[in-house]
């Protein structure tokens, strides 16, 4: 039997990745261990899995009690995060608490208690605004804003603490993770929440910029596959390593919002604004070191925006039949 813990349970990657654990290996006996503190986590994402778990409110800023979630642990998947580049830009403070000492905090708890293995989500915004595409995870990362800086620490810490303590760590470079349960009505919000509700309410989305610029947008069942498998690889093709989890598609803003209106019928035409400050103009990913452990795109991006709009349709129903 082993335990597992999931840093940020109740949000929107962790929640997906909890869910699957404990419909993959709770059945064979091992026991899946969440945390959340609900600063950007939902409740109601714990709803189909909360009682086959051992859930602790907890935050990670705080170092007694991140030491005895990781008590008795074998693996963590920390997914943990005060996410997103505009959010880091208004509050660095908060953010770098958030991102840079809980992370240190739960390496400290995972060695005190003999943790074996973490894998980490990073972040893509890492690379910056690196002139070279794809983005390879051999390029110098160049960030610009304080998030993916913080990010980039802890893929930093993550390898130190292999190299000196013999946790194995593997960093995940998620690039623009999108599908069901992320948060459509925050001024933080992904795209694809965001342009999908709005279209829902008859609103026109704002698109920063002139929209040409690219993403490789990753549906959210990709990431969580690439967490089992980083779990589940041989030390020697993933620990002290980083790498990309993504489509290897590059696709603009001004595309997804024609895709994203054909599918929900809207007619209307988005409202384009100056670009924000820390945003990066193109995205784009070399996905061949994950695949080397196994990863694959098991969902298009198409397909992934069919999936989502039909979710958030039907948890705005309401507002959809207007």
């Amino acid at each position: 039997m082993a335990r597992y813990l999931v840093t940020g349970c109740a949000g929107f990657i962790g929640s997906h990745l909890t869910e699957k654990l404990v419909e993959t290996l709770a059945p064979n006996g091992d026991v899946i261990r969440g945390l959340d503190n609900f600063e950007t986590g939902n409740r109601e994402n714990l709803a189909t899995f909360r009682d086959r778990i051992e859930f602790l409110e907890c935050d990670l800023r705080n170092p007694a009690a991140v030491a005895d979630a990781c008590r008795d642990v074998d693996y963590i998947f920390h997914v943990a995060a005060l996410p997103s580049v505009p959010r880091s830009v208004k509050d660095p403070r908060t953010s770098h608490t958030a991102n840079i000492d809980g992370t240190f905090n739960l390496l400290e708890g995972a060695r005190a208690a003999g943790v074996r293995r973490i894998v980490y989500s990073a972040s893509s915004s890492a690379y910056g605004n690196q002139p070279g595409f794809p983005r390879v995870e051999t390029m110098v990362p160049m960030p610009i804003a304080p998030y993916p800086v913080q990010k980039l620490a802890g893929e930093f810490y993550m390898k130190s603490y292999w190299q000196i303590y013999g946790i194995e760590t593997a960093c995940l470079r998620y690039f623009n993770i999108f599908g069901p349960r992320q948060v459509p009505d925050s001024p933080y919000s992904g795209i694809m929440a965001k342009f999908t509700l709005q279209m829902l309410r008859g609103e026109p989305p704002t698109i920063f910029g002139d929209g040409e610029q690219g993403r490789d947008f990753t549906y959210i069942d990709n990431a969580v596959s690439a967490n089992l498998l980083a779990m589940a690889a041989p030390a020697e093709k993933i620990a002290g390593r980083v790498f990309n989890v993504a489509c290897g598609e590059r696709h603009t803003i001004n595309k997804t919002f024609k895709v994203l209106a054909e599918l929900l019928n809207f007619k209307g035409q988005p409202i384009y604004s100056p670009p924000r400050t820390g945003d990066i103009r193109d995205s784009l990913a070399d996905i061949s070191a994950a695949e080397a452990f196994g990863y694959r795109v098991a969902v298009s991006f198409e397909e992934g925006l069919r999936r989502t709009v039909e979710w958030y349709k039907q948890q705005y129903s309401e507002v959809a039949a207007r």
